[in-house]
């Protein structure tokens, strides 16, 4: 499972012109999965972006947690994070899992974010969205499961 960590000041998705999801203070997180993950993956994943220190401290130093600044996680799920572009000019998606696998794991991340009380947004799984979004730092994180 591979997930993108981009830390914001707000983001919002849309679908077709509707708004599915927006925040304030969090993070936006692309996710992304692959044929080998399982529930195990998932869990790490999200312990691990609970307590990921990326927020600054009184001291400018990042050393606070999502849960520490009672941030949001706007959530979006991503196939295009397992694309294999070292052959050709077009990625190849072959790593990504089937829909029905990789949606049921990315509705179990969501639902572990939000049993650690992270209020989480989403887009809508499988649709074309406009992401948008303000990377505060900018502070970009790649976290992999596997990795």
């Amino acid at each position: 499972m591979r997930l993108v960590v981009q830390r914001v000041t707000n983001a919002s998705v849309k679908v077709e012109e509707e708004i599915t999801g927006a925040i304030n203070e969090g993070y936006m997180v692309l996710v992304g999965v692959t044929h080998e993950d399982t529930e195990a993956d998932v869990l790490y994943l999200a312990e691990k972006l609970a307590h990921l220190r990326i927020f600054e401290d009184e001291s400018g130093k990042m050393n606070r947690s999502l849960l520490d600044v009672k941030g949001s996680v706007l959530s979006v799920s991503q196939f295009t994070l397992y694309g294999d572009t070292r052959k050709g000019r077009r990625p190849n998606f072959m790593k990504a899992a089937k829909p029905d696998a990789a949606n049921a794991l990315y509705e179990l991340f969501n639902d572990t974010l939000r049993q650690k009380g992270i209020p989480v947004e989403t887009g809508s799984f499988g649709a074309m969205m406009d992401v948008s979004l303000i990377n505060s730092g900018p502070v970009t994180i790649w976290m992999d499961s596997k990795e």
